[in-house]
């Protein structure tokens, strides 16, 4: 299957599961057309045994996808950027110490109580897992996923500071994560006996701050070419140009793309490019960047839903499964009420927020991208049923539920 007929096929089946929720299901936007897009994958599946012409399509669609490389490669990088070039930096200032805290020491937490959950509360089930594959399992599903959080908490009731919490933290934890799942794939390649720290920080620092730096300079140096013109078009394509040129860098430079990117939305979005109070530019670029947003969450959505096809060896872990998810929202929890504990005047969250933090804290694509990117070994398997579990679950269940948390949670309490 060549590429146009992938991109016309993935196009032409986001519009449709699209329509159909709008028209029929009237679900929220992403929650409805992951679920019409795991119900038809699990009717491919059925019809596929029975009737393989009739169901070839779909099943050949979703097989010529490399979904991981096009999340973390392509996707990614416009969809942090369009997030972050959109948020109110001002609000993000105001709550930036939450932010980064559950961002950074949030992930590291998360990671070790779920892998120490995973490890020995599997055994009671029988299921065996390496402690450090454990911990790896728990970085690529710690971080919240800005896609998804971004795409519910829209039509969510999170009072301000709450919502541009999980949105900053969202943005930001992406690139933790990913350095800590580089960093632990590493230790499960050499053993942890081999393991160098020195070359373990070199790493980091790299990824992390290397990242944010080219995103700064790139952001700048973007920033003064839309400002010294007025045509819009060009403005558009000299922003799509930052996105792409900032993945090329990243790539073979072994820098944080996400971070980079948000990076450079940031920047962006602090600052007007218009030139006079006349012009409407800057208006029309963060509508453009939206109008993206969009589009992108619906195929990327669609994407996921169709991975349930190539990974039909779930139906397997049903259990595991059950199981993920339970000691994931444990994780959360933890992290979230840990920081909380130690550090709540400067944090400004008290013991209410936390459960709302708990619930909203969603997982995507991300996940699944990272886990479709683990070399093959005997615990593959368990880690990709077990995420997708986990990001189905996050997506739909929390998704719609989210609302009756906030209202539980603040029921007779301030917020």
């Amino acid at each position: 299957m060549d590429l146009f007929i992938i991109i016309a096929l993935l196009v032409i089946v986001s519009a449709v599961y699209s329509y159909v929720n709008a028209r029929f299901v009237k679900l929220p936007g992403t929650i409805g057309i992951i679920t019409i897009a795991v119900i038809a994958s699990v009717i491919t599946l059925i019809v596929d045994k029975s009737d393989p012409y009739f169901a070839r399509y779909l099943t050949l669609l979703a097989k010529n996808i490399d979904f991981s490389k096009v999340v973390l490669d392509i996707m990614l990088g416009f969809l942090l950027f369009a997030g972050a070039l959109n948020v109110d930096t001002k609000k993000l200032r105001r709550e930036m110490a939450p932010v980064m805290i559950l961002s950074t020491v949030g992930v590291i937490i998360s990671t070790a109580v779920f892998g120490l959950l995973f490890h020995y509360i599997g055994l009671l089930f029988n299921i065996h897992v390496d402690l450090v594959y454990c911990f790896l399992f728990g970085a690529l599903i710690s971080p919240t996923d800005p896609v998804a959080v971004g795409a519910v908490i829209k039509g969510s009731k999170l009072p301000t500071h709450l919502e541009m919490i999980i949105t900053g933290e969202s943005l930001f934890n992406d690139g933790v994560g990913l350095v800590l799942f580089i960093t632990i794939l590493e230790i499960t390649r050499t053993g942890t006996d081999n393991i160098d720290f020195a070359k373990t920080a070199i790493l980091f620092v790299r990824e992390v701050f290397g990242g944010i730096a080219l995103g700064i300079f790139m952001g700048f140096f973007a920033y003064r070419l839309m400002r010294s013109i007025s045509d819009f078009q060009t403005i558009v394509l000299v922003s799509l140009a930052l996105v792409m040129s900032i993945s090329l860098i990243c790539i073979y430079a072994g820098l944080s793309i996400p971070l980079a990117v948000v990076a450079a939305g940031l920047f962006m979005g602090n600052r007007s490019i218009n030139s006079d109070d006349k012009e409407h530019s800057n208006e029309a670029l963060g509508k453009f960047w939206k109008l993206v947003d969009e589009m992108l969450n619906t195929i990327l959505f669609v994407m996921l839903g169709l991975q349930m096809i190539n990974l039909s060896f779930i139906t397997n872990y049903f259990i595991t499964g059950g199981i993920v998810i339970v000691l994931m929202l444990i994780a959360r929890w933890v992290s979230i009420a840990l920081p909380v504990t130690f550090l709540r005047h400067s944090l400004k969250i008290n013991y209410a927020n936390v459960n709302i933090l708990t619930w909203a804290g969603l997982r995507g694509g991300i996940s699944i991208a990272l886990a479709l990117s683990l070399p093959h070994s005997i615990y593959r398997e368990i880690i990709l049923a077990g995420s997708y579990f986990v990001v189905i679950f996050s997506i739909v269940i929390q998704g719609l539920t989210l609302n009756r948390v906030i209202n539980f949670s603040f029921r007779n309490k301030p917020a």
